[in-house]
């Protein structure tokens, strides 16, 4: 189903189904990280490893905090850039699933500055939000080009036109020392200017 209407994507994903909603850089696959076996069908669906963890996008940075630690460094990045094309690296509290991480202790989260993403993080909670597409192929712009590799194992796909944005700058803020792991919009030195190390 195509939608500009969020209440059926929140059903869904109540349900434990599959959306596909916008982001400001590319769509994502959103599935309730805590719902395992939905979390598990994004890993299918996709054909993606399971030991290749899933990034987590959240509304605010509250909501950061519910589920990851936030270090000064992190605090101070995220209160610059956040919403904005930046995922932070950080340790993960102990109700995250490791299914949703592949093992590690460490989670991936990001804010994205999109006004139909915020509203359903918001009213639903924290979302898987890797690329809508399958593992390892070109991430398609359009819904309509998702929807041929994605087709039916996913119930709601969330229409706002094409998004070929630039991917996200990744930070690994998760111990002393802070790591660039992708440079992305946001450029290493503007991070380094706002980090405390």
């Amino acid at each position: 189903m195509y939608t500009y209407d969020l209440s059926g994507a929140i059903t869904a994903l109540r349900e434990g189904n599959l959306v596909v909603y916008p982001t400001d850089t590319l769509y994502a696959l959103g599935a309730d990280i805590y719902n395992e076996n939905a979390v598990k069908r994004v890993f299918k669906v996709k054909n993606r490893p399971t030991n290749v963890p899933l990034p987590v996008a959240v509304s605010c940075l509250d909501d950061i905090n519910k589920i990851a630690f936030l270090n000064k460094n992190a605090r101070c990045i995220a209160n610059k850039f956040l919403p904005g094309p930046l995922t932070l690296i950080l340790d993960k509290r102990k109700n995250i699933s490791d299914i949703v991480t592949g093992g590690l202790d460490k989670l991936a989260v990001r804010i994205p500055n999109n006004k139909i993403a915020l509203e359903l993080l918001s009213n639903f909670g924290p979302l898987t939000v890797t690329s809508a597409n399958l593992h390892g192929s070109k991430v398609p712009f359009t819904i309509d080009g998702i929807h041929r590799e994605l087709k039916e194992s996913v119930a709601v796909y969330i229409e706002h036109g094409r998004l070929d944005g630039s991917p996200s700058t990744i930070v690994d803020v998760s111990g002393n020392k802070l790591i660039i792991v992708r440079e992305g919009i946001i450029k290493k030195r503007e991070i380094l200017e706002c980090s405390q190390v």
